[in-house]
C-alpha cells in the first residue's frame, strides 16, 4: 500500500468514525433549560468539537490499523469475504 492510498483510505475511515463520534455526550438546550433566543431547541449547548476531532482521531487511527495489519500482515482482502448473496445472484468472474 502506498502512502497517497493508506492517506485515502484512513481519509474515509476518519469522515466515516465522525458520523459514530459526534452524537455522543450533546446534550440539547431544551434538555439543559437554556434555549437561546433564536435558536433551535435541539441544538446542542456545549458540544466540544475540539475533544470529539481528537478521539475521532484516534478512533480511526484504530481502524486503519487493524485494517492495515488485516490487509497488510494477514494478507486478506474484499475478495476474501464469503459472499452472501444466494449463488444465482453472485457475480461470475468473467475470466
Amino acid at each position: 500500500m502506498t502512502f497517497f492510498s493508506g492517506f485515502a483510505i484512513y481519509f474515509v475511515i476518519w469522515w466515516v468514525t465522525l458520523f459514530v463520534v459526534l452524537p455522543h455526550g450533546n446534550k440539547s438546550q431544551a434538555e439543559a433549560g437554556e434555549i437561546d433566543p433564536g435558536t433551535e431547541p435541539a441544538a446542542p449547548v456545549n458540544p466540544r468539537f475540539g475533544l470529539k476531532l481528537v478521539l475521532n482521531s484516534l478512533l480511526a487511527g484504530v481502524v486503519f490499523a487493524t485494517y492495515w495489519f488485516v490487509t497488510g500482515t494477514l494478507g486478506y482482502s474484499l475478495e476474501d469475504i464469503p459472499s452472501i448473496l444466494p449463488e444465482h445472484l453472485q457475480f461470475k468472474d468473467v475470466n
